[in-house]
């Protein structure tokens, strides 16, 4: 089963304020990107956790080498919809350089310590590190 089965399921679950199949809700965030094909929104479940007040989520792709899809849409377009566990809001999706991604690395390892085993699978591809900056 892939991700193309699995999250319209996850999504279903996430807005019926239901936890997904073992996955925890607070956990979790919907982004939503414009597609930088189609123009068409497409919705992504992700984990994600707190800069402050800003949700911060890492393009891992499971350790893949290459970026997943929603990661290029929000390069293409940075203008996204977050829907949390709380609300629903307009950010700006800003890809976190330097000493900033180090800072964010750091506290993401913490909280999600299968992020290095990620970050070798995906080989040459820094895993992007991505703060959703309310607009």
């Amino acid at each position: 089963m892939d991700a193309r089965e699995i999250n319209p399921r996850v999504i279903a679950k996430f807005r019926a304020g239901e936890d997904p199949d073992g996955m925890h809700r607070d956990r979790l965030l919907l982004l939503t990107t414009t597609g930088r094909r189609t123009g068409e929104p497409r919705t992504s479940p992700m984990a994600f956790f707190l800069d402050g007040g800003t949700p911060v989520v890492f393009a891992s792709n499971i350790g893949a080498p290459r970026h997943p899809a929603w990661y290029l849409n929000l390069e293409a377009d940075p203008h996204v919809t977050v829907e949390t566990p709380e609300e629903t809001f307009d950010a700006t999706a800003t890809v976190a350089q330097g000493a900033e991604r180090e800072r964010l690395w750091a506290a993401a390892v913490a909280l999600f310590p299968f992020l290095p085993d990620h970050q070798e699978k995906a080989g040459d591809r820094e895993i992007p590190l991505v703060s959703l900056v309310r607009d």
